[in-house]
Parts: C-alpha cells; sequence; structure tokens
C-alpha cells in the first residue's frame, strides 16, 4: 500500500510549463583564481576549441590559464557592479521580466529560470529547479539570437548530460535561433531609433558580432550567415542604405583567419578615413557582457579615437527592455504553436 500511494503521488505532477533561458556564463567574481575556473571550463568545451584534445589540453594549462586569467580578470574588474556581473544581473532581470509576461499570457503555473553554460547558475542546477516545480513541458530558450555550434549546439550538449540522468523526462522543445523573427527584429529596430530620437544620427552604424574561426563556417555552421540575415532585416526596418550600415565580427583569439570583416580593423579603417561619428550595437549579445562593455565600449572606442574618429557610442544591449522581453515571450509562444501546446 504504502509503494502504491509513493507511486501514485510520485506520477501526479502538475503538467507546469518551464522555460530555461540560458546564457553563455561569468565568474564568480573578477578575481584570477575566479577567472581561471571559469575559463577552464569554457575553453575545454570541444564545441568551442576544435582541436585534438591532447594538443589543444597542453596549449591550455602550459599557456593560456596560466597568462590570460589575470589580464581576463583585470578586464572583468572594470564592468563589475554592486550586483555582480553585468550578464548575470541582466539574465536574473531578464528571468523575472520573461516569467511575469508568460504568466499573464499562459497562467500562473509557467516557471522561468536561469542558468548558464558554463559557471553559476548551471544548467543542472536551472533544469532540476523546473523539475521540482513539476514541470512536464520544458522549453530551452538560450539567448544567442543567431545559431552557432559552438553556442546553441553546445547548450543542448548540457540539456541531454542532465537530461540522461533522469528517469522521467519532460516533453522537450529547443529553440536554436530566432534571428530573423520579427519581434526580435523590431526590438532591435526599436533600441536604434529611441536611442537615436535622444541622442542625434551618426554617420554610420556598426553591427558587431562575436566572431568564430573562418574554418567553422567552411565546415557547415551557419552563425555568419544568419548574422547577415540579422544585419539586413535590421537595416530595412530602419530604412537605411547599405552605406550608412555595416556589420563585423568582433572577440577573435589565436592565430587562425576568423570571420571577416573584424570589428577592430573596421573601426580604425573609418577613424582613418574621415568618418566622425559611429555608434556600434551588438544584436548578437541578448545582455550586456564583458564583450560588449569593455571590448567595445572602452577598447573599440579607443580604437576609432586613436585613427582619427572623433563621436563613438555604445547602443546598449536589448538586456531587460520591455521590447526584448515581449520579444522573447513571442518566441516562446511560437514555439509552444509549433510544438502542438495551445498558447
Amino acid at each position: 500500500m504504502l509503494y502504491t500511494a509513493r507511486k501514485t503521488q510520485a506520477h501526479r505532477l502538475s503538467g507546469s510549463l518551464g522555460v530555461l533561458l540560458t546564457n553563455l556564463g561569468t565568474p564568480d567574481a573578477p578575481t584570477t583564481s575566479a577567472v581561471r575556473r571559469y575559463l577552464k571550463e569554457f575553453l575545454s568545451d570541444p564545441r568551442v576549441v576544435e582541436q585534438p584534445r591532447w594538443l589543444w589540453w597542453m596549449v591550455l594549462h602550459g599557456v593560456i590559464l596560466n597568462i590570460r586569467p589575470r589580464r581576463s580578470a583585470e578586464a572583468y574588474a572594470k564592468v563589475w557592479a554592486e550586483d555582480g556581473s553585468p550578464l548575470l544581473a541582466v539574465g536574473k532581470r531578464q528571468q523575472q521580466g520573461l516569467q511575469t509576461l508568460l504568466r499573464k499570457k499562459l497562467g500562473e503555473d509557467t516557471h522561468v529560470e536561469i542558468a548558464m553554460r558554463y559557471g553559476r547558475p548551471s544548467i543542472q542546477a536551472g533544469l532540476e529547479a523546473l523539475r521540482e516545480k513539476g514541470c512536464r513541458q520544458i522549453i530551452v530558450l538560450p539567448l544567442y539570437p543567431q545559431y552557432s555550434a559552438t553556442t546553441t549546439a553546445s547548450t543542448f550538449d548540457a540539456v541531454a548530460d542532465v537530461l540522461k540522468t533522469w528517469r522521467r523526462l519532460p516533453a522537450m522543445h529547443f529553440i536554436d535561433a530566432y534571428h530573423d523573427h520579427p519581434a526580435y527584429i523590431e526590438a532591435l529596430a526599436g533600441s536604434v531609433r529611441s536611442y537615436w530620437q535622444e541622442h542625434g544620427k551618426p554617420e554610420r552604424l556598426l553591427l558587431s558580432y562575436h566572431g568564430i574561426p573562418e574554418r567553422y563556417l567552411h565546415s557547415g555552421d551557419p552563425y555568419p550567415c544568419h548574422c547577415h540575415k540579422t544585419s539586413r532585416l535590421l537595416r530595412t526596418a530602419l530604412n537605411l542604405g547599405e552605406e550608412r550600415v555595416a556589420m563585423a565580427f568582433q572577440s577573435r583569439f589565436g592565430r587562425e583567419p576568423w570571420v571577416r570583416p573584424y570589428t577592430d580593423e573596421t573601426l580604425k579603417a573609418w577613424g582613418g578615413s574621415g568618418v566622425q561619428s559611429v555608434d556600434v550595437m551588438c544584436p548578437g549579445f541578448a545582455a550586456d557582457c564583458l564583450e560588449t562593455v569593455e571590448e567595445i565600449d572602452m577598447q573599440n572606442r579607443a580604437f576609432f579615437v586613436e585613427a582619427g574618429g572623433r563621436q563613438f557610442r555604445y547602443i546598449p544591449a536589448l538586456n531587460d527592455r520591455p521590447a526584448h522581453l515581449e520579444a522573447l515571450a513571442q518566441v516562446v509562444l511560437d514555439s509552444l504553436s509549433s510544438a502542438g501546446r495551445k498558447a
């Protein structure tokens, strides 16, 4: 009888809907030791660095983890705030805002958790939290609008590693991209319009995306193509000619060629050719982080000005803007519709 009662209780789940928002991750603190732990996890992912494991292990442990953590910690210290890493702080606001929106649209039995591919809160912690809330259907939404094996597929790997330890699996839906979703494009366009209404228009707008090695593209990664489509749709939404808008790729490391053009080289060329004012936006980043605040608004600002440019402005990521949360909610609702659940 006791066994029967427990069995009945175990199968009497609420059927709640869960949404797991994921992003890349962040160190626990802007210190060398914390950054070393984070980089070790991040750079050990074979989706991120596609090199023979034995060779990369020697490079990572013999060189990179002995040099880069200190430099990266100094960079993180420049962007760290009272509430911690900007990526995680924004992620928590996105989680709360999206949950509030979805509960208005779908009911109170809807739960949203934020998780990081590397660092904390982990994907395992996020999935376990949704399971504890009785979620029998889970939508995984990586906050990477443009698909890449280095980010989106890596997130799938991490989710699968957790789920393969579960006895009973929920109904799962994995959103692999939303680079051309109308609500996402309009959220980007609205952000630019709002910024320009307050600050005026520049001579040029640069759309900067995180880069990937060129050979990843040749191996079939559609990421650069997704970036180009996002840029084209955004330019159309803003009704701007090609001479006013350009796109480029940032954050490269190592010696091999990455997809071009490069953000730093583009800004240096513009500054040296007489372009006096430029705004930079990063449509591939759902939340401001080290790569936008320190790399773009600090490092690349200096590149442009030192090359001869006068006015450099960074248009913040969509973060927890209402239009962004509405767009993410619509992406989730569309996913539910395609999965056969009435939204």
